[in-house]
């Protein structure tokens, strides 16, 4: 059993059976971190549980929803209250990450970093999977990091900016309703910045 198979405490959907899920099931981990985009943050990391929820199980599984009918999984993601602002073309991607872990993974996600040897190594294999880029890669992986107890040699420095200690930079940072907080006025005072210099 590796270090990453124990339950970790997580608080990124600030709703307890979605963030209990998130805890023990790394793919839902990855689904949440995938649907983490123009949607807040905790709607997106609510997600997977959601999804579990309306396919009637426990937790998610490869298998089961890379040969799910692609139109009848993406009227699932559609159901209302849907499961993200774009349902349509996150359940395309979700589909397709899904899928990939079953080709290179046999449908288990915690693969992806069970036995990466170094934080280079395991960002390599982020960026790799569907639907993450370099930056979104880089937040798991501190995600990873901080939270789950996945502290391969060189893990922060792989992560950039958001493996630095005490930073409340993305979802890596959010422990409960206050860091949320301050990961959200961040992201705001980030926006504001963006907008001077144009």
């Amino acid at each position: 059993m590796s270090k990453a198979s124990k339950t970790a405490d997580i608080h990124l959907a600030q709703e307890p059976k979605a963030d209990a899920l998130l805890g023990r099931s790394p793919l839902a981990a990855l689904v949440g971190m995938l649907l983490d985009q123009q949607v807040p943050m905790e709607k997106a990391f609510a997600g997977p549980y959601v999804i579990a929820e309306r396919l009637q199980a426990d937790d998610l599984d490869a298998h089961d929803i890379a040969a799910y009918d692609p139109e009848q999984f993406a009227e699932l993601m559609k159901e209302k209250p849907a499961v993200h602002r774009y349902p349509g073309s996150m359940a395309g991607r979700v589909q397709k990450l899904c899928q990939y872990l079953v080709d290179e993974y046999d449908g288990d996600a915690e693969a992806v970093w069970r036995d990466a040897s170094s934080g280079k190594e395991l960002l390599a294999r982020l960026k790799a999977l569907p639907g993450y880029g370099d930056q979104k890669a880089q937040i798991f992986l501190a995600l990873l990091g901080k939270q789950y107890g996945v502290t391969p040699t060189g893990w922060r420095e792989a992560a950039g900016v958001y493996g630095e200690k005490g930073a409340f930079r993305s979802a890596a940072d959010i422990t409960g309703p206050e860091t949320l907080a301050k990961v959200r006025a961040y992201k705001q005072e980030m926006k504001a910045a963006a907008k001077a210099e144009k």
